[in-house]
Protein backbone atom coordinates (compact mmCIF):
# COMPACT_ATOMS: atom_id res chain seq x y z
CA UNK A 1 0.00 0.00 0.00
CA UNK A 2 1.40 3.55 -0.76
CA UNK A 3 1.36 5.99 1.58
CA UNK A 4 -0.39 9.25 1.12
CA UNK A 5 1.37 11.92 1.43
CA UNK A 6 0.66 15.69 1.93
CA UNK A 7 1.59 18.45 -0.84
CA UNK A 8 1.89 22.04 0.34
CA UNK A 9 3.70 25.25 -0.49
CA UNK A 10 6.10 26.47 2.51
CA UNK A 11 4.75 29.94 4.14
CA UNK A 12 7.00 32.51 3.78
CA UNK A 13 4.37 35.06 5.20
CA UNK A 14 6.30 36.40 7.88
CA UNK A 15 9.94 36.30 5.93
CA UNK A 16 11.59 39.52 5.32
CA UNK A 17 11.70 41.19 1.41
CA UNK A 18 15.75 40.85 0.99
CA UNK A 19 17.75 41.02 -1.80
CA UNK A 20 18.01 37.84 -3.90
CA UNK A 21 20.40 36.81 -6.73
CA UNK A 22 20.85 33.14 -8.17
CA UNK A 23 23.38 32.37 -11.33
CA UNK A 24 22.99 29.14 -12.67
CA UNK A 25 24.98 27.83 -16.19
CA UNK A 26 24.66 24.59 -18.16
CA UNK A 27 26.04 23.44 -21.69
CA UNK A 28 24.82 22.11 -24.72
CA UNK A 29 27.40 19.85 -26.92
CA UNK A 30 27.05 20.30 -30.87
CA UNK A 31 28.49 19.23 -33.77
CA UNK A 32 31.22 21.64 -35.05
CA UNK A 33 29.43 22.55 -38.29
CA UNK A 34 26.42 23.49 -36.05
CA UNK A 35 28.58 25.48 -34.49
CA UNK A 36 29.33 27.49 -37.61
CA UNK A 37 26.27 27.75 -38.59
CA UNK A 38 25.18 29.65 -35.32
CA UNK A 39 28.15 31.66 -35.66
CA UNK A 40 27.62 32.80 -39.43
CA UNK A 41 23.49 33.43 -38.59
CA UNK A 42 22.57 30.41 -41.16
CA UNK A 43 20.32 28.65 -38.94
CA UNK A 44 16.89 28.49 -40.94
CA UNK A 45 15.03 29.00 -37.68
CA UNK A 46 17.12 32.67 -36.87
CA UNK A 47 19.42 34.04 -34.80
CA UNK A 48 20.02 31.32 -32.08
CA UNK A 49 21.36 33.75 -29.38
CA UNK A 50 18.65 36.34 -29.85
CA UNK A 51 16.20 34.19 -29.69
CA UNK A 52 17.23 31.91 -26.71
CA UNK A 53 17.94 34.98 -24.81
CA UNK A 54 14.58 35.80 -24.60
CA UNK A 55 13.37 32.21 -23.94
CA UNK A 56 15.37 32.18 -21.09
CA UNK A 57 13.74 35.62 -19.50
CA UNK A 58 9.93 34.65 -20.19
CA UNK A 59 11.19 30.93 -18.40
CA UNK A 60 12.18 32.75 -15.14
CA UNK A 61 9.02 34.50 -14.81
CA UNK A 62 6.91 32.04 -16.19
CA UNK A 63 8.98 29.21 -13.57
CA UNK A 64 5.81 28.79 -11.00
CA UNK A 65 3.70 27.91 -13.72
CA UNK A 66 6.05 24.86 -13.91
CA UNK A 67 7.09 23.84 -10.71
CA UNK A 68 3.83 23.90 -9.23
CA UNK A 69 5.30 24.86 -5.32
CA UNK A 70 7.29 28.09 -6.33
CA UNK A 71 6.11 31.08 -5.29
CA UNK A 72 5.68 33.76 -7.48
CA UNK A 73 8.43 36.18 -7.47
CA UNK A 74 8.89 40.04 -8.52
CA UNK A 75 11.53 39.44 -10.67
CA UNK A 76 13.93 42.46 -10.86
CA UNK A 77 16.12 41.73 -13.88
CA UNK A 78 17.30 38.66 -15.95
CA UNK A 79 20.87 38.82 -17.57
CA UNK A 80 21.35 36.13 -20.01
CA UNK A 81 25.22 35.02 -21.30
CA UNK A 82 25.98 32.77 -23.93
CA UNK A 83 29.75 31.54 -25.81
CA UNK A 84 30.28 29.48 -28.17
CA UNK A 85 32.85 27.07 -26.30
CA UNK A 86 35.38 24.57 -28.26
CA UNK A 87 32.05 21.70 -28.60
CA UNK A 88 29.04 23.61 -27.65
CA UNK A 89 27.55 26.24 -26.33
CA UNK A 90 27.62 27.95 -22.46
CA UNK A 91 24.57 29.52 -21.08
CA UNK A 92 24.49 31.83 -18.04
CA UNK A 93 21.66 32.77 -16.12
CA UNK A 94 21.66 35.65 -13.66
CA UNK A 95 18.31 36.39 -12.24
CA UNK A 96 17.55 39.40 -9.47
CA UNK A 97 15.00 39.75 -7.24
CA UNK A 98 13.74 41.36 -3.96
CA UNK A 99 11.97 39.39 -2.38
CA UNK A 100 10.89 36.41 0.67
CA UNK A 101 12.61 33.40 -1.09
CA UNK A 102 15.23 32.87 -3.45
CA UNK A 103 15.49 32.94 -7.49
CA UNK A 104 17.71 29.36 -7.92
CA UNK A 105 14.90 27.78 -9.39
CA UNK A 106 14.24 30.38 -11.74
CA UNK A 107 17.71 30.56 -12.52
CA UNK A 108 17.90 27.09 -13.55
CA UNK A 109 14.67 26.83 -14.89
CA UNK A 110 15.76 29.23 -17.32
CA UNK A 111 19.11 27.31 -17.82
CA UNK A 112 17.56 24.44 -18.67
CA UNK A 113 14.80 26.21 -20.96
CA UNK A 114 17.25 28.52 -23.03
CA UNK A 115 19.77 25.17 -23.86
CA UNK A 116 16.40 23.54 -24.52
CA UNK A 117 15.82 26.41 -27.13
CA UNK A 118 19.19 25.90 -28.69
CA UNK A 119 18.75 22.55 -29.10
CA UNK A 120 15.23 22.83 -30.54
CA UNK A 121 16.62 25.87 -33.10
CA UNK A 122 19.39 23.79 -34.82
CA UNK A 123 18.39 19.84 -34.44
CA UNK A 124 18.07 19.47 -38.25
CA UNK A 125 21.77 20.17 -38.09
CA UNK A 126 22.38 17.93 -35.20
CA UNK A 127 20.71 14.57 -36.31
CA UNK A 128 22.47 11.92 -37.99
CA UNK A 129 21.47 9.84 -41.37
CA UNK A 130 18.71 8.20 -38.86
CA UNK A 131 17.05 11.55 -37.55
CA UNK A 132 19.00 10.49 -34.12
CA UNK A 133 21.01 12.56 -32.33
CA UNK A 134 24.33 10.62 -31.42
CA UNK A 135 26.38 14.06 -30.23
CA UNK A 136 24.28 16.18 -28.60
CA UNK A 137 24.10 16.64 -25.16
CA UNK A 138 23.06 19.23 -22.33
CA UNK A 139 25.16 18.75 -19.32
CA UNK A 140 26.41 20.18 -16.43
CA UNK A 141 23.09 22.39 -15.09
CA UNK A 142 23.99 23.60 -11.85
CA UNK A 143 23.61 26.80 -9.69
CA UNK A 144 26.93 28.59 -9.98
CA UNK A 145 26.07 31.52 -7.06
CA UNK A 146 23.40 32.79 -4.92
CA UNK A 147 23.16 35.88 -2.97
CA UNK A 148 21.00 36.65 0.29
CA UNK A 149 21.39 40.41 1.52
CA UNK A 150 19.37 43.04 2.96
CA UNK A 151 17.86 45.38 0.85
CA UNK A 152 19.84 48.61 1.66
CA UNK A 153 23.23 46.72 1.47
CA UNK A 154 22.65 46.43 -2.74
CA UNK A 155 22.93 49.87 -3.33
CA UNK A 156 25.96 50.83 -0.94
Amino acid sequence: MVKAVSVRMVDITSKADVYREAEAEGFIKLRRETLEKVLKGEVEKGDVFSVTQVAAMLAAKKTPEVLPLCHPLPITNVDVKMSIENDGIKVSVKVKSVGKTGVEMEALTATAVALLNVWDMVKKYEKDEEGQYPYTEIVMIRVKSKVKREVYEQNG
